[in-house]
């Protein structure tokens, strides 16, 4: 009896001992649990202005990282000196996904767009309830900040240049 519970005692101690670690910047040690990959959309921070919009209006994006997990913009366009539409978008990471949350004052609550594809300087996002947008994707091309917004039928094409 007494050899069973030593085996068992070295077994748990060599099993608890043997749990996959990796050690992290500050040189702490995190299980795996931990190091879950989030993406990187600092790419996409900083204040943008539209160069591909009608003439006598101005449309400006402005871009925020709050954490890691979450990233804050506000888009709005301006003419003769007056706001003429606002929306508030957010990033989120929650729940091991990201999605795209975009409201205007016209809606109680913001629209959730799920992320269905993230690459380096890219992102897609898509909320099929809706007639249109269906799709928004975002994109760095260069020094340009490129965004469609788009359905089965229509697509805007939005380009903007970063503001110095």
């Amino acid at each position: 009896m007494k050899n069973s519970l030593l085996i068992l005692f070295a077994a748990t101690l060599v099993l608890s001992c043997n749990q996959n670690t990796k050690t992290n910047q500050s040189g702490k040690s995190e299980t795996n649990s931990e190091t879950e990959h989030i993406a990187n959309f600092d790419w996409l921070t900083g204040k943008w202005k539209r160069s591909n919009e009608k003439a006598g209006k101005e449309t400006f994006e402005n871009w925020n990282k709050i954490s890691p997990t979450e990233y804050a913009g506000i888009g709005f366009t301006i003419q003769k000196g007056d706001t003429i539409s606002k929306e508030n978008m957010k990033l989120l990471h929650s729940n091991g996904k990201w999605s795209l949350f975009v409201k205007t004052p016209k809606e109680k609550q913001p629209i959730e767009f799920k992320m269905t594809e993230s690459k380096s300087n890219e992102f897609i996002c898509i909320n099929d309830s809706l007639d249109f947008p269906k799709r928004i994707q975002y994109g760095l091309e260069g020094q340009k900040l490129k965004a469609i917004i788009s359905n089965n039928e229509m697509k805007i094409p939005f380009e903007f240049e970063k503001e110095k």
